[in-house]
């Protein structure tokens, strides 16, 4: 049997570092993140967030970050899954489809195929998406943060736009949870939606 595949999106300050870490001691679960949970995805992750005054075009931070998520899961998510094991993510393609895709206006569907490709083919169980005003995430965030927190309003908010336009279109696959509330009644919710969706 192979395990599930879990993964928590949303815009930053969202809480999602804080409901994967519970959610995977609930389930026994690897805990992972994106990018940097591999030796050459946290080189990577130092080029794409921790320089910021490198000047990276969005098609070249595209690519980073399907190389990030290719090494990632080869090296981490295919081996946990194969043998069982539930996989809690701290983003996953969902991330790039709202970043990358929307927020730097390259398009869902091309950020997608790259995605794909990267993954060979894998994808989530399950997206968990954590929504909080945009008052609690700047209250939350740090100060100056990294290269993508760094970006203009305008810029998170087409960010936020894609991650409601993905939920609304795969309600399938996705989840939506008011991160607003406390972090146990945020828990509460996602352990309810995987139960419900998963069985787990």
């Amino acid at each position: 049997m192979t395990g599930r595949l879990i993964a928590f999106e949303g815009g930053e300050a969202a809480g999602k570092s804080t409901q994967a870490k519970l959610l995977a001691e609930r389930l026994g679960a690897v805990l992972t993140f994106e990018p940097g949970a591999t030796d050459a995805g946290a080189r990577i992750r130092s080029l794409v967030l921790d320089s910021p005054d490198l000047a990276l075009s969005p098609r070249a931070e595209a690519l980073l970050m399907a190389a990030d998520r290719a090494q990632h899961v080869a090296e981490v998510i295919r081996p946990a899954l194969r043998s069982g094991v539930h996989v809690v993510a701290d983003r996953f393609i969902g991330s790039s489809l709202a970043y990358q895709g929307v927020g730097r206006r390259l398009g869902v569907e091309d950020v997608l195929a790259l995605s794909r490709f990267a993954t060979g083919g894998l994808q989530s169980d399950l997206n968990l998406l954590l929504e909080v005003s945009q008052d609690a995430a700047r209250a939350r965030r740090p100060s100056p943060g990294d290269r993508i927190e760094a970006e203009d309003a305008e810029f998170h908010q087409r960010v936020l736009d894609g991650f409601r336009a993905l939920a609304g279109h795969h309600r399938d696959r996705w989840v939506v949870i008011d991160g607003d509330r406390s972090v146990d009644e945020v828990a509460e919710a996602v352990n309810a939606a995987i139960r419900d969706r998963l069985g787990v």
